[in-house]
């Protein structure tokens, strides 16, 4: 039998809010306060979660059980699938020595601590970022500074920061086409939108990351350079958002960043380099800092498979080789006890709308598998034989066992949450806001991606809401959907996923929720900028500001 949504199930939105919020605030102390290791704090929401949907919300609990096996399965596939492969291509290239090639080579562009921060996870993070997603720019960031002798916390919390304002763009403009496809409005408008309201954060965060890692007058020594990336990012993200589409905004932003200040770094250096580490971040992990100056061969050895990996995620991207996959293979099982039997009600969507629930099982068009291809070329490229890669692989499965179990747990978390309709009550709290409503409007995607752990996933929790709630109250619905994409890019440094594969990738299991408060401040900081700018494109600046 159907069920539908209940918003309200207390007859007392402060109280049927609090319920709601209850998973988010188990979750959260129990990483960030009480140190949980990250799989069994996920697993406590979980359980949480699933007890608001069914005693509070009224949600049939079969219905609840297979919502959470939905999410877990989704988590595996396709984001602990990415996760996976990434790992293992750095572990197949680490293992040979590789991997510390490419360290000095990007270490040769300067000795100093801010500038490889700068191009590392800001530049070149953007760059997996929109061309892969899911994770996997800051696994890659993050393992990268550790080698070059940065601390655990520095490597995992300075890559979170770094990795912002390309998230709506991510894996060739995936959140935008999904926003695109769940509100009905105009694709082009929404990337332009987007593309209006972060190249001011694409400009802000690569000060706001130099100063969140030495501090006001050590960003300042650098800020030439710093103002280099920020622009030369910025710039492309608005011209080919507004004049391209979503697909290629980060790929091209960032190659012309990273082009932009390796050249200036050849005529500009810093009065004095910066080599040490902060002594607050503590001590890094030596045994793995690159000594010496590669041969010309072994760099472009080592950044051979980084070629690869990036010819491989940008073919998996397009649509054309997407749709050819899925011609070849692909499966769909709906959800047994789950599709369309979940009722979304108005206010939450114009009519009663049945929500549907079909797990699509494709391995071979999903991203992963083009990693992991370009991982098994790349292996025999340096000198692997199947048995070699298969024993890697192993090793990597068992690496990555408790960050595939808190995906799993954190997806079915945040697949509970929307099935349930718990999500949408914390939303329409939000768009009781009133006038408020634009700068409140960006915290309800910073607190779908926390939640979800995906601008992508937050697009299509709350983009409908954000739809509605603007034509309710007067404002501009392309505005406000295209404010849950850039709000909820600031919440991807908060969320269980990117902490735990931050975690993963620096060794440094055990101490999420060390990482957890020291990105919080940020993270909340940044949204609520963003909130602000979208408060004043509603009411002060007019909408189609900078658009030609």
């Amino acid at each position: 039998m159907a069920w539908t949504q209940a918003y309200d199930p207390f007859n007392n939105p402060w109280l049927s809010t609090a319920a709601a919020a209850l998973p988010v605030i188990v979750l959260l102390s129990a990483i960030a306060v009480f140190e949980i290791k990250a799989h069994w704090a996920a697993a406590i929401g979980l359980v949480t979660a699933l007890g608001v949907a069914v005693f509070a919300f009224g949600m049939p609990a079969g219905m609840a059980g297979m919502a959470a096996v939905y999410g877990a399965g989704f988590g595996l596939l396709p984001i602990g699938w990415i996760i996976i492969n990434i790992i293992f291509l750095y572990q197949l290239l680490n293992e040979k020595g590789e991997f510390a090639v490419l360290q000095r080579s990007v270490s040769s562009i300067s000795d100093d601590r801010r500038l490889q921060l700068l191009f590392i996870a800001f530049s070149l993070g953007a760059f997996f970022e929109g061309a892969a997603g899911f994770g996997t720019p800051v696994a890659v960031t993050a393992a990268m500074l550790i080698g070059l002798g940065f601390s655990p916390l520095a490597a995992s919390g300075l890559s979170l920061i770094a990795n912002t304002a390309p998230v709506a763009y991510g894996a060739l403009g995936t959140p935008v086409i999904a926003l695109s496809a769940v509100t009905g409005l105009d694709l082009q408008e929404l990337s332009g939108m987007i593309g209006r309201q972060l190249p001011f954060f694409s400009l802000l965060v690569p000060f706001w990351l130099i100063w969140a890692f030495v501090g006001f007058r050590r960003m300042l020594e650098i800020w030439p350079a710093v103002l280099v990336a920020g622009v030369s990012f910025a710039v492309p993200q608005y011209l080919v958002s507004n004049f391209h589409g979503p697909w290629l905004v980060d790929v091209i932003a960032a190659v012309v960043s990273m082009a932009s200040l390796a050249l200036f770094l050849r005529v500009w250096r810093p009065r004095h380099a910066m080599k040490e580490m902060p002594a607050r971040y503590g001590a890094p992990l030596s045994d793995e800092a690159p000594v010496g100056k590669a041969t010309k061969a072994a760099v472009a050895k080592a950044w051979t498979p980084w070629l690869i990996f990036s010819a491989f995620v940008f073919a998996w991207g397009t649509p054309q080789v997407k749709s050819w996959l899925d011609g070849i293979w692909v499966a769909k099982f709906p959800v047994v006890g789950l599709h369309n039997l979940v009722q979304k009600a108005p206010p939450v969507v114009a009519k009663p709308v049945a929500e549907g629930a079909v797990y699509a099982l494709n391995l071979l068009s999903a991203a992963g598998t083009g990693i992991l291809l370009s991982a098994i070329i790349s292996g025999l490229l340096v000198g692997y034989g199947p048995l070699g890669l298969i024993r890697i692989y192993a090793r990597t499965l068992y690496l990555t066992r408790y960050s595939l179990a808190t995906i799993a747990c954190m997806l079915a978390l945040g697949f509970v949450t929307r099935y349930s309709g718990t999500d949408a009550t914390l939303g329409l709290a939000f768009a009781k806001t009133g006038a408020l409503y634009p700068f409140f409007g960006a915290l309800i995607g910073w607190l779908g991606v926390a939640l979800t752990g995906s601008d992508t996933s937050s697009n299509v929790l709350f983009g409908g809401l954000q739809r509605i709630s603007a034509e309710q109250i007067g404002v501009s619905p392309v505005l406000m959907a295209a404010a849950n994409s850039s709000g909820g890019v600031m919440g991807k440094m908060i969320d269980a996923q990117s902490i735990v594969v931050a975690s993963t990738a620096t060794k440094w299991y055990g101490h999420e929720g060390t990482i957890l408060r020291f990105v919080f401040f940020h993270s909340f900081a940044l949204v609520v900028l963003v909130g602000i700018l979208v408060l004043g494109q509603a009411y002060v600046w007019p909408l189609k500001l900078l658009v030609p």
